[in-house]
């Protein structure tokens, strides 16, 4: 069972989700949260395995929330719930560690398999926010795309063949079946590779294999 906190201000918002949520008998939401503040203290107190954080709530954001969630509570991985167009947010929780990515406006199975995803250790980007980080984000794109594999050129082959795999969204456990090796030996990979291309997540990876051209970014 997947033990989630959900953080929002708009209690419609949180009503919502929390229905799309419990709606999959393979999630729990254990903590509500109205702000930054909350969703800290809520964590701490119950230890979900993921917090699902709007980016705008009151007395802290989001993404101030991300940040000490990362520093105090390494093991509940955190989602980002957006509005499309909020680029600039997006850089700052790209940058910030964030391993997932939601749409609010997105469809409801997006949300499911979002949770399900960065829980199993995988990063999880809307494909909507996907194909706007990857097209709009960071300045020209044939630039990022140059930059990009020149930072993958000195992976092995092997390790371009996991990152692609990263970059698609497969969890280490997806990756091991794909690749007929063992979960300890996918780690070690995506380990070396995180470290190879100077990256804090799976997140800031997936975003090097599309920009590398090693992952299709027609999912938007």
């Amino acid at each position: 069972m997947i033990r989630v906190l959900l953080a929002d201000d708009e209690a419609m918002i949180r009503a919502g989700v929390k229905a799309i949520l419990s709606a999959d008998p393979g999630i729990d939401v254990v903590a509500e949260a109205a702000d930054g503040h909350q969703a800290i203290e809520l964590t701490l107190a119950h230890r979900p395995d993921v917090a699902l954080l709007d980016i705008r709530m009151p007395r802290l954001d989001g993404l101030a929330a991300a940040a000490e969630l990362r520093r105090a509570a390494p093991a509940t991985a955190v989602i980002m719930l957006t509005t499309f167009g909020e680029d600039e947010y997006i850089h700052r929780a790209l940058t910030g560690g964030a391993a997932g990515f939601l749409l609010k406006s997105g469809d409801p199975r997006e949300l499911q398999a979002g949770v399900h995803a960065v829980a199993d250790g995988a990063a999880y980007l809307s494909p909507r926010v996907a194909h706007r980080v990857i097209t709009e984000m960071g300045g020209g794109r044939l630039a990022a795309a140059d930059a990009a594999r020149k930072r993958t050129g000195g992976l092995t082959p092997r390790e371009r063949e996991v990152l692609a795999l990263v970059g698609a969204g497969l969890s280490n456990a997806e990756i091991a079946a794909r690749l007929h090796v063992v979960e300890g030996t996918v780690k070690a990979y995506v380990s070396a590779i995180l470290t190879r291309l100077d990256v804090k997540n799976r997140v800031q990876a997936a975003i090097v294999a599309y920009e590398a051209g090693l992952v299709g970014d027609d999912r938007g």
